[in-house]
């Protein structure tokens, strides 16, 4: 039995701009699938340079206000939004499924973390946006320290979290006292569309506080390349966050740019397969592989290798495919068909270079949806550190088995084998191992006995080499980037 969907062609989107839902005036339209059926949805415009121009004045017009509005009643914004999000929650799961393909489960999952950062958020403008006064700091002097809020800000969407990764941002940046211009991702907006429309209607921000803008690589330079944009966050690949990252250089703007990954999951002799199985599995095949906090590449360690790769191929045979929204499944399609092309032919290198299928995904039909962007989860063994499988992103439901000696050579992997540096798991009851990979493996995020190690939003979300460019990450840390600390030094 299949789920009753609330719509199936949201139409031509609009753009946000000082308030008011517009049509754009362009001509370039790009159409909006439903990755699990192959079918079009929606339609989006690539706003015009004007239009996007006219997003960061109606932000720039509404700082000027916004900004002095006190911050125990910008505050009470977040908290209706919180209350909105939590109410409309499955509407906006389902929606996500919809666009992106990821199961309806793990739409509010991202749904909750979303939430999650509006909660922080409220918390950081209580606690960490005071300031510091030091009183007879020399005879009749007095100094004071005040963070205020700098202008408008970007923030460039990723396709594979449409939802969470925004916010991330936005109401750090809201509740702090700055404006901003969203741009979603050109292949999975309808979330952020819906969310935005809601914070409107129910939340009631003033015009131009928030505003929404469709487009691709012209849009985004646009945005950087404005006059009253002070900062922009980025999340996406690698090589478009070194774009977004030098261009906010060469205009002196803030940016927050966080790029591609190949994370390696280790396992030790000594793991505890019975209790960690499952979760290695979804560390790989969750969200079908399109995560930055994804399982990329597979150590085991030593003699851990036969044993545990028979155990987790098993593990992987249970896994359903399928539209996310249809009971029981649980892995979804790619996001794309050039996504699934992509993904078929990093197997086929994979292959001609020496490695071995035990678990072949590229053979996988969904008969209820034959149109839909489909591959199964792929297991390949015999990978080597030089193979292109194993040092570039994948993205998707790919896991490339490499066997490591020891766990030196697995760090070896870790810090020299890729050019990333997103996350890095291992299993193992060792305490001493565990301390020994926490301290030498050169990633951002570290997991222990955990596939996934998403920080949750009251700590930064880390990243190293090519994986994050700039000096303040996402999340708690963006209290910071969106504020600048001015010093005040009176004498009477």
């Amino acid at each position: 039995m299949q789920v009753v969907e609330p719509s199936q062609d949201y139409g031509k989107l609009q753009l946000l701009v000082d308030g008011v839902w517009k049509d754009s005036k362009t001509q370039e339209y790009r159409d909006i699938f439903n990755p699990a059926t192959g079918k079009v949805i929606g339609r989006l415009p690539f706003a015009t340079p004007e239009e996007v121009a006219a997003s960061v004045d109606s932000a720039q017009q509404a700082f000027d206000k916004w900004r002095y509005v006190p911050i125990i009643d910008r505050i009470k914004y977040l908290f209706r939004m919180k209350d909105s999000m939590e109410k409309h929650l499955e509407e906006l799961a389902t929606i996500t499924t919809q666009n992106h393909g990821k199961t309806l489960e793990e739409s509010r999952g991202e749904l909750r973390r979303a939430i999650e950062n509006v909660e922080v958020a409220i918390g950081a403008a209580y606690i960490l946006s005071k300031g510091d006064t030091m009183d007879q700091i020399a005879a009749g002097i007095d100094v004071t320290m005040s963070k205020e809020p700098l202008g408008v800000f970007s923030i460039v969407c990723p396709f594979n979290f449409p939802l969470m990764v925004p916010f991330w941002f936005l109401p750090y940046a809201i509740v702090l006292g700055d404006t901003v211009v969203v741009k979603p991702s050109d292949l999975t907006p309808l979330a952020m569309q819906r969310t935005a429309k809601i914070i409107q209607e129910e939340v009631g921000l003033p015009q131009g506080v928030l505003n929404v803008v469709h487009g691709g690589k012209d849009a985004v330079d646009g945005l950087i390349s404005h006059h009253d944009i002070r900062g922009v966050t980025f999340v996406g690949s690698s090589p478009v966050a070194k774009h977004v990252y030098k261009m906010a250089g060469e205009y002196g703007k803030r940016a927050i740019s966080n790029g591609g990954a190949k994370n390696c999951v280790v396992v030790m002799p000594d793991a505890d397969l019975g209790a960690s199985m499952s979760n290695i599995v979804s560390s790989f095949f969750g969200n079908t592989g399109q995560r930055c906090l994804a399982g990329a590449n597979l150590l085991p360690v030593g003699d851990a290798h036969d044993s545990f790769l028979a155990k987790f191929a098993d593990a992987v045979s249970k896994i359903k495919v399928g539209y996310g929204l249809d009971p029981g499944v649980t892995m979804g399609p790619l996001v794309s068909e050039r996504a699934e092309e992509r993904v078929r032919g990093y197997v086929d290198a994979g292959l001609q270079e020496g490695a071995k299928a035990v678990a072949d995904g590229r053979s996988t039909k969904v008969p209820e949806h034959p149109g839909g962007f489909y591959i199964g989860p792929t297991i390949l063994d015999g990978v080597t550190p030089e193979m292109k499988v194993s040092r570039e992103e994948v993205f998707g439901p790919l896991a490339s088995v490499i066997q490591a000696g020891k766990l030196d050579d697995a760090i070896e992997v870790i810090n020299r084998g890729t050019e990333f540096g997103n996350m890095a798991c291992i299993y193992t009851s060792s305490g001493r191992s565990a301390r020994e990979f926490r301290v030498r493996a050169n990633a951002g995020n570290i997991g222990i006995n955990v596939g996934v190690a998403a920080p949750s939003a009251y700590y930064p979300f880390g990243g190293r080499k090519e994986s994050f460019y700039g000096v303040l990450h996402a999340q708690i840390d963006t209290v910071d980037f969106f504020t600048d600390r001015k010093i005040s030094i009176s004498k009477w």
